[in-house]
């Protein structure tokens, strides 16, 4: 009796067909595409929106935590690229983070912890690359060694600042995006989609201005606060006999400002607001610096900056060198007081906000504190503010120099910004790789400091 097996061959348009579902299969399985690592799997994952970790970096960066940083990333819905990769020939420090901006094929921020060490680049349409680098500095700087909190610290503050929104997956067909997408927004467009798209965005510029506002109202009321009691704490009387109409002139000023300032908070509706109000506060504090000098029979004092460590100390008194932890040593305007403990070795009384890490000086606060920080120190030249902030994370805001001014009014970013391409188009190779700046070769960060090892580059120093 002939006993046929039940395995027999499968042959004809049957064998294509299991043939093409194994294909897909394969296609469809991101773990099996990106077992072996390489910039090709990279890639892939980046135009599906994942964070990528090479498996030979799940140690340091577990998958766990690269899922957790996609949900961040697409919940911001900007066009942020994050890998995670050893420092090996697979991944050439000179030309990585290019690489994989050519191979992505997306106008965006592109961030790379290679190793032990973390660089950035951008496209300029959706982030300056010195502000990319000034976040990224800052992020690497508060969390040395720790990959988890560097990226996470980074998409967190530059998030807000980057143009555009977050791609569909681009897939690898002679078509962009742009070709799937134009056809359906011209269809949207005609009726009342055109209405809800508008209002959808208004909204969500009105929710972060708000948020903004928030953040800083609580720090502007301090200022206020701390004039008022200034004002109290004064011992003088108009009315007094040895009080001269030049005297009265200056109280009469300061108390303007101080009711000025509460009046323009009280009406604040967006961030950009809140300039005239610290305007209103540096100005009484210099009109009572100038009657203290008459009732003291003192010269009258020169028009200097607040104090750079705090506005509220007052006008300052000298310029002081000043180099902060890791940084470069630069001149800044300070207070009598902060000059003498600058004198004795002691640190300044540097002013902190509240952040999501914890109290942080206000330089290194966000972006939002470009119109507070505009309305002490911008009265005295474009250029003041961008020399003392340089390498920290507000100094991104001014590196485009009078910012505060200059930008419009759904954020802080200075800078020329490439308007041909946003931040999420689809350009594939189609890009000038010379507007595309950063990498390990252009300044990364390590623990040997800025720029280490023979992959800094020069780069600059904080």
């Amino acid at each position: 009796m002939r006993i046929v097996s039940r395995r027999s061959r499968v042959t004809g348009p049957a064998a294509a067909l299991v043939a093409l579902l194994g294909l897909l299969l394969l296609l469809l399985a991101p773990g099996a595409a990106s077992a072996a690592g390489g910039l090709d799997a990279a890639s892939a994952a980046l135009k599906q929106g994942r964070v990528y970790v090479d498996p030979a970096m799940t140690g340091q960066f577990s998958q766990a935590q690269a899922d957790a940083l996609t949900a961040r990333i697409k919940a911001v819905d900007k066009p942020i690229f994050v890998a995670v990769v050893p420092a090996t020939d697979q991944y050439p420090a000179k030309t990585v983070i290019r690489d994989l901006r050519t191979t992505t094929g997306v106008n965006g921020v592109y961030a790379v912890w290679r190793g032990t060490e973390f660089a950035v680049g951008s496209n300029p349409g959706a982030l300056s690359q010195q502000s990319a680098q000034n976040y990224a500095q800052a992020a690497f700087d508060a969390h040395r060694g720790d990959v988890n909190g560097t990226l996470n610290s980074f998409v967190d503050n530059a998030a807000p600042q980057v143009h555009g929104h977050a791609p569909g997956s681009a897939g690898s067909s002679g078509f962009s995006t742009a070709a799937i997408v134009v056809p359906l927004v011209l269809l949207a467009l005609a009726g009342c989609g055109v209405f809800l798209l508008f209002r959808r965005a208004a909204k969500r510029r009105a929710e972060q201005r708000a948020a903004e506002l928030d953040r800083l109202r609580v720090v502007v009321d301090e200022d206020i606060t701390a004039f008022g009691e200034e004002l109290e704490r004064l011992d003088f009387s108009p009315a007094a006999a040895d009080a001269d109409d030049a005297q009265r002139a200056d109280y009469t000023h300061a108390l303007d400002a101080y009711e000025s300032a509460k009046r323009t908070m009280d009406a604040a509706k967006e961030p950009a607001d809140v300039r005239a109000v610290t305007e209103a506060l540096e100005d009484g504090r210099f009109a009572l610096a100038a009657l203290a000098a008459r009732r003291e029979g003192r010269p009258l004092p020169d028009r200097r900056p607040p104090c750079f460590f705090d506005p509220r100390h007052g006008p300052s008194t000298q310029d002081a060198d000043w180099a902060p932890e890791g940084g470069a040593a630069r001149t800044v305007p300070v207070c009598a007081a902060d000059a003498q403990r600058l004198a004795v070795g002691l640190d300044p009384a540097i002013r902190t906000v509240q952040t999501d890490q914890g109290p942080q000086p206000y330089w290194n606060a966000g972006p939002a504190y470009g119109p507070w920080a505009g309305g002490y120190f911008g009265g005295y030249g474009s250029g003041l503010l961008p020399g003392l902030l340089v390498g920290t994370m507000l100094g991104s805001v001014f590196s485009g120099g009078d910012a505060w001014a200059a930008s419009g009014p759904d954020g802080y970013e200075g800078g020329g910004q490439d308007s041909s391409f946003q931040g999420g188009d689809f350009s594939g190779g189609d890009f000038n790789a010379q507007d595309f700046g950063g990498g390990f070769s252009d300044g990364g960060f390590s623990d040997g400091g800025f720029g280490g090892g023979d992959f800094g580059g020069g780069g600059g120093d904080f």
